[in-house]
């Protein structure tokens, strides 16, 4: 990703999960597959991008899409998102449709082939970051997001009114928010079809990861874990790392983007 010449002080990224916002609305829109239930949902989900539009003006702005097939994660792991349901084929069919309007919003929209949208968010979030260019703010009820949270990039659940931050994260994984990535390594996600250890819950994870710190310490210590759960973290290191590497996001991806690019609204 090319960075453009500097501009003005108190600028605010927003990044929108895209297919995450509509994938929730849609779910919520009553009966069945239907070009009407896809009409209704693309309204609702237009609303939400308005809202927070002006809840939390920004002055760059850019919504992500997953592009689809395999990604490198499929290549990692064969059996990853294996169980998860497929978009409905008339929702797929016209996301085209909800791409241009974002763009009459001024909202960019990017979709990158081999990587998940989180990833694109990940690293446009992390570049933003890293150049000190002011706040970062990402609309998703994504909890793999949260990992992003420490490094000081908002993450924002507009359904929920909510922040995935510290609180969130002792709430809902008894774990501070930097350990969040770890827990779900332990647990597995199976939302994600990602293994973990058999039988660790979260309460399990967050008890491990209280008293070793992280999943490096707990692995550096699962000798001295008993009973019958000790034995499955003993016999499930390697999945305890395949895991981890799972649910890492990537803050890498190769991007032909420049900040003028983001600007909103759009300059004439």
């Amino acid at each position: 990703m090319t960075i453009s010449p500097e501009m003005q002080p108190a600028r605010t990224l927003l990044l929108f999960d895209g297919y995450n916002i509509v994938r929730r609305v849609y779910g919520a829109v009553p009966g069945d597959d239907s070009p009407e239930k896809v009409e209704g949902a693309f309204k609702s989900a237009l609303s939400t991008f308005r809202r927070t539009l002006v809840e939390f003006p920004p002055t760059h702005v850019l919504a992500t899409f997953d592009f689809g097939g395999r990604t490198f994660r499929s290549d990692i792991f064969s059996s990853y998102r294996e169980h998860r349901k497929p978009m409905p084929e008339l929702l797929r069919e016209a996301m085209p449709v909800f791409h241009r309007m974002l763009s009459t919003l001024g909202i960019p929209v990017v979709s990158v082939e081999g990587v998940e949208a989180d990833d694109v968010l990940a690293t446009v979030g992390m570049k933003w970051v890293n150049s000190n260019k002011g706040r970062v703010i990402v609309v998703s009820t994504d909890k793999d997001l949260a990992q992003l949270a420490p490094s000081g990039i908002e993450i924002r659940d507009q359904f929920e009114h909510r922040w995935l931050d510290n609180e969130w994260a002792l709430k809902k994984f008894g774990v501070p928010i930097e350990l969040v990535g770890d827990c779900l390594a332990l647990m597995g996600d199976v939302a994600d079809s990602i293994p973990g250890i058999p039988k660790c819950g979260v309460k399990t994870a967050a008890k491990w990861l209280i008293a070793y710190k992280d999943l490096d310490g707990v692995l550096a210590h699962k000798d001295e874990i008993g009973g019958q759960i000790g034995e499955h973290l003993r016999e499930n290191v390697e999945t305890a790392l395949l895991a981890r590497k799972l649910v890492t996001l990537k803050t890498d991806v190769k991007l032909d983007l420049t900040w003028n690019q983001l600007v909103f609204p759009v300059q004439a």
